[in-house]
């Protein structure tokens, strides 16, 4: 069967489970845990005759072998047993909960779904792009909020080319997601057109190259599930669950870092008062290693991810556009990360792009460097994708087509000589550099720059469907909303 095949044999059955309340989100969870037993039962037959990592009892034949109100509470006891275990079981299903209503509906999927196919002996590119396309689809259940773990594949793929990671380097990305970053690099190293990787530098990428945070576990267990359906891993997976990757410095150092931190802009706790009131406390990172102290967390991602990288190390982070002009802390690291660091490259991106709606998002590029007595950035190139082009997730999303001319540009086999296609004479060029000089004597050191006229505000005959204009507008509305709501916060509540 095809990826797209499997993806909507899977997710016509969601359909008739929505009937019982159970939502995309729990859905895609229940079929990760009876995915990876089926999976795991697979492994322990020919040709793979491997040990099952799952305990006796608790297995896929267990499960077939029940049926009715046995199979719920045996499920149930399955789900307990296995998130109480260490390792990739605990990754996989700790906190695990059945979410199904009808025994006969599980039944079906165990039987008439799963249980029909080798998942196994299925290439790891056919099963695991069929997860994608799982994903991706929860992705669009805007109200489940899962859009925001889930950043577009063109634009993944685009990122990755541009970065060409190599055997033996390093790769991290400290708010995985569900692996996307993680999963594209793999492939680029791994690609022989890319590559002829011998044993050892096989053995590299298989074990040690990828690294990644998650704080929300329940997302990190469809991390791992996507990763394994691809191929990688065995019993340990390089995935960190639960853990505020902002929370201390790991020690760990690496050559290169992917990453599409978490949208949201302040990291808040909510406590309960002693008079029964809810009240929010701004959680404030403060590190040694940070050269300013924000509740912002876009910000103290880029000084963290900053720490992680060894000298020299590449970076590719996307970031909101409250990044690129916000005064105070943002000036402060904006003005240090131009100085300490080679920031050479801004992709920005256009609007209708992130299933989290009303997100204005650009690609910072920067390589860290050894200290030094004068500023190491030299030039920033900005590429425009966003001026006067449109994209919609269903009815125009963004191909990889549409990024070729940055990629090319970007010139990543030597980005020390690229070519302005902005000039005097060519003024719809999008591709054009600010010098370092330029960029700080700027007001706050914005970065938030931009060139070409919007054709939609002089051309009236020019202008966009109506469904786009609307969608423009509300993103516009959304980010505003956005944006007073933090100004509420950081004012306080009005005294009584």
């Amino acid at each position: 069967m095809t990826p797209a095949a499997i993806v909507q044999k899977l997710w016509n059955y969601c359909n008739v489970l929505r009937d019982d309340g159970m939502s995309y989100g729990d859905y895609v969870e229940q079929l990760t845990f009876l995915l990876f037993l089926k999976m795991a039962d697979e492994r322990t037959k020919k040709p793979f005759d491997q040990k099952s990592l799952v305990p006796s009892g608790y297995d896929w034949p267990s499960l077939l072998k029940k049926d009715g109100d046995d199979l719920f509470d045996h499920y149930r006891h399955t789900l307990e047993k296995l998130g109480q275990e260490k390792g990739l079981l605990g990754l996989i299903f700790g906190r695990a909960q059945n979410k199904f209503q009808d025994p006969a509906k599980l039944r079906r999927l165990l039987v008439d779904l799963l249980d029909k196919e080798n998942w196994s002996i299925m290439s790891a590119d056919v099963k695991g792009e069929a997860y994608e396309g799982l994903l991706e689809k929860n992705a669009q259940d805007t109200k489940s909020g899962a859009g925001q773990y889930f950043t577009p594949r063109p634009l993944i793929q685009a990122i990755v080319d541009v970065m060409a990671p190599k055997p033996k380097e390093t790769i991290c990305d400290p708010a995985c997601g569900t692996g996307g970053f993680l999963l594209s690099a793999f492939a680029y190293v791994s690609d022989p057109t890319h590559y002829k990787l011998d044993r050892d530098q096989k053995r590299f990428l298989e074990t040690e190259t990828l690294r990644g945070w998650e704080l929300v576990h329940a997302t990190a267990r469809l991390c791992a599930m996507n990763m394994m359906l691809h191929g990688i891993g065995g019993e340990a997976l390089p995935i960190e669950a639960g853990v505020d990757s902002l929370a201390s410095d790991p020690g760990e150092r690496f050559d290169i870092i992917l990453t599409n931190p978490p949208f949201g802009k302040k990291s808040s706790t909510t406590i309960i008062g002693v008079d029964g009131k809810a009240y929010s406390e701004k959680e404030t990172i403060e590190r040694d290693d940070f050269c300013a102290t924000t509740s912002n967390k876009q910000l103290n991602f880029i000084q963290h991810i900053k720490t992680l990288l060894k000298q020299h190390g590449r970076a590719a982070v996307v970031v909101p556009d409250n990044v690129l002009f916000e005064g105070g802390a943002g000036e402060t690291i904006r003005r240090k990360l131009l100085q300490e660091c080679d920031v050479h490259t801004l992709l920005r991106l256009p609007t209708g792009l992130f299933y989290a709606q009303g997100v204005k998002a650009n690609v910072i590029f920067f390589d860290k460097k050894p200290a030094s007595e004068t500023p190491w950035t030299k030039k920033l190139w900005i590429y425009d994708l966003r001026t006067n082009l449109h994209f919609t997730l269903k009815t125009n999303p963004l191909q990889r087509r549409d990024i070729d001319e940055f990629v090319a540009l970007y010139n990543p086999k030597n980005r020390f000589d690229r070519t302005a296609t902005w000039s005097e004479a060519a003024t719809d060029g999008r591709w054009r550099s600010y010098g370092y000089v330029d960029l700080m004597a700027r007001d706050k050191a914005s970065l938030d720059i931009f060139w070409l006229r919007d054709e939609s505000l002089e051309d009236s005959d020019n202008l966009p469907e109506p469904g786009v204009i609307c969608l423009d507008i509300i993103a516009d509305l959304e980010s505003a909303l956005e944006q007073l709501k933090l100004i509420a916060e950081d004012i306080g509540e009005p005294d009584e």
